[in-house]
């Protein structure tokens, strides 16, 4: 079972993040355990309205706060056991969005096996152990994109994961707004427009909801998330600036670390065999195309190129996929000669 899998794989990897992590690097971290808390009120408007994941752990760690300290004496109360409700959700979520990109790359002509390798693959990425291990609403936002890329690659049959994506994806991240349309349009194979509306419907319902309730608890004007968005226009030039330089483009090669080096390996090899690489990536086009300028878009605008970018995981996964499905023809005239 791939998600099973996948959350054995996470739970490893990422329990050194979430026992050793200092949280004094990372705003975001300590945002989303005031929110689990219930305080808004000197949380940041870019992350106050993402409640999903921060009330799920909130609900773990209400029974947890009784039994932690008895079983992890070393460790008092406070943070710990909300901690570890944050790395329990993440693990969950992360590892089913890993087992959307399994089963989208098996749709796509990949091996079972060569699926599972490459689904194990993306997850040593270390984004994947951050949005595990830490207080994080990444990984809910990584399962919208892993639906939405799941969906289209199995058409019929996959309406669920539409309707769940487009309920879930205004909750998860505010520049669900860009991910929006190709997942109407590329989703609509798997679920008619007119079976869409109301899915989409009850996601708006819900952010407007949470943001009446948070706004008016906290006092804040409705046009400061306006003004928040438009402010993330001037992260454009950083990001362009940031991914320029040497340090940049280590950091967005870091994304899939040296699995990166797989793809145009793979592209140069295949031109020296019977059947070109070209074949092997047929099933992939403009959808992958286009889902991969929408993860730029999310790059640009948030200026942390390496953990937006790797919101490229089902493409990806499925690329690596497909090659590991056909590596033998890679290997096979060097193994011959």
């Amino acid at each position: 079972m791939p998600w099973a899998l996948a959350v054995a794989a996470l739970s490893n990897l990422a329990y050194p993040i979430y026992r050793h992590y200092d949280f004094s690097y990372s705003p975001d971290t300590r945002s989303y355990l005031r929110m689990a808390t219930g305080r808004f009120d000197s949380v940041s408007t870019t992350r106050r309205y993402r409640v999903v994941v921060p009330a799920a752990a909130a609900v773990v760690a209400a029974p947890l706060t009784h039994v932690y300290g008895r079983i992890w004496h070393q460790r008092p109360n406070g943070w710990w056991p909300l901690r570890f409700s944050f790395y329990l959700i993440n693990c969950l979520l992360l590892g089913a969005a890993g087992a959307c990109w399994f089963n989208a790359a098996r749709w796509s002509g990949a091996s079972a096996r060569a699926a599972a390798l490459a689904m194990l693959a993306v997850l040593t990425s270390r984004w994947a152990a951050y949005g595990a291990g830490l207080p994080l609403t990444d990984s809910l936002y990584a399962l919208v994109f892993g639906l939405s890329y799941y969906a289209f690659r199995r058409g019929h049959s996959a309406g669920w994961a539409v309707a769940v994506a487009l309920m879930l994806g205004p909750l998860a991240k505010e520049s669900f707004v860009f991910l929006l349309p190709w997942l109407l349009w590329y989703g609509r194979r798997a679920l008619p427009f007119s079976r869409q509306l109301p899915a989409l419907a009850m996601g708006l319902g819900a952010l407007y909801a949470v943001h009446w309730a948070i706004d008016t608890r906290t006092g804040a004007p409705v046009t400061e998330s306006v003004a928040n968005a438009l402010s993330h226009l001037e992260n454009i030039r950083y990001s362009l600036h940031r991914a320029a330089n040497p340090k940049g483009i280590g950091e967005l090669v870091s994304i899939f670390g040296l699995y990166t080096f797989i793809l145009p390996v793979a592209l140069w090899r295949g031109q020296k065999v019977p059947v070109p690489a070209e074949r092997w990536f047929a099933s992939l086009g403009r959808a992958e195309m286009l889902l991969m300028a929408l993860v730029a878009i999310h790059m640009l605008l948030s200026g942390d190129l390496g953990r937006m970018g790797y919101f490229a995981a089902p493409v990806f996964c499925t690329a690596l996929a497909l090659i590991f499905t056909h590596w033998r023809q890679l290997v096979g005239p060097t193994a011959g000669a």
